[in-house]
């Protein structure tokens, strides 16, 4: 990765995350969260988690919400061990 400043780190890549996700964020700044992603795998298992955590939670919360279930997911992940973080560089 360069110093250009346009460029988006780590930290920047990861907090875009899910505006990527729900396509959000212009054309531009789409593209460089891309090329991150495609440059640094950290991020793009970061990425991947995300992509496929909200997949999960679209195609099984379709209808209405059952009572209760959303404060569960929530009490869950919360109470997760999500492993050790990426290293993400300076």
């Amino acid at each position: 990765m360069s110093d250009d400043c346009s460029e988006p780190n780590c930290r920047e890549a990861v907090e875009d995350l899910y505006t990527f996700l729900d396509g959000q964020l212009d054309e531009e700044r789409r593209s460089l969260i891309q090329s991150h992603l495609d440059d640094c795998a950290p991020c793009l298992t970061a990425f991947e988690f995300h992509e496929d955590l909200k997949r999960l939670v679209n195609d099984k919360c379709r209808s209405e919400m059952p009572e209760g279930l959303r404060d569960r997911v929530f009490a869950a992940l919360d109470s997760a061990d999500p492993g050790p973080a990426p290293e993400i560089p300076g």
